[in-house]
């Protein structure tokens, strides 16, 4: 009779990271969807010109630029270095995004737009979340600014609720054609 031996293996070792290290790692997380989310809404804002969506995509885009630069600003007053690899992977990750199947080979499908706004979404949202933590932080540490936050904050909310708003116009038009 044949008898296997396993060999032990041991539990994997997690060491103690700081919570400044996993802030950093947290940030830097958040400036990839950024830089994602930026460059998405540029492109729908493109995509979309001269339509309602292309009108109020173009502010609406200029904002999520400006939250991603105040994000780098606050990275930069909490020592956060940014992780260039994680910039470029949210970069290069929303251009291979734009590959998808959507229905339409040589024009632009609507369903691409009713994608890109609810991808949209989830990054507000997801920019939202940040920015709440950021907050709570804001009470122990005076290098963050609590009124900024809070201003940050209430303006994802506004992009929430444009957004929703667009999303609402392009899936009836897409879809009451039935």
């Amino acid at each position: 009779m044949h008898r296997h031996t396993r060999s032990r293996t041991r539990p994997p070792v997690f060491t103690a990271r700081s919570g400044h290290d996993l802030l950093g790692i947290y940030l830097n997380d958040h400036l990839a969807g950024a830089t994602a989310g930026t460059e998405r809404s540029r492109h729908l804002a493109t995509a979309c010109r001269g339509t309602e969506i292309g009108d109020a995509m173009a502010p609406l885009s200029a904002g999520i630029a400006e939250d991603r630069r105040s994000l780098v600003g606050i990275m930069r007053r909490l020592d956060v270095p940014v992780r260039r690899y994680k910039v470029y992977a949210g970069f290069l990750g929303e251009r291979a995004g734009r590959l998808k199947s959507n229905g339409a080979l040589v024009r632009r499908s609507p369903l691409s737009s009713l994608l890109e706004l609810e991808l949209l979404r989830l990054g507000v949202q997801g920019k939202a979340c940040a920015w709440e933590v950021l907050r709570g932080l804001a009470d122990r540490d005076a290098r963050l600014d609590p009124q900024h936050l809070d201003d940050l904050r209430e303006r994802a909310r506004r992009q929430l609720r444009v957004l929703e708003g667009l999303h609402e116009l392009q899936a009836g038009q897409i879809f009451s054609h039935g």
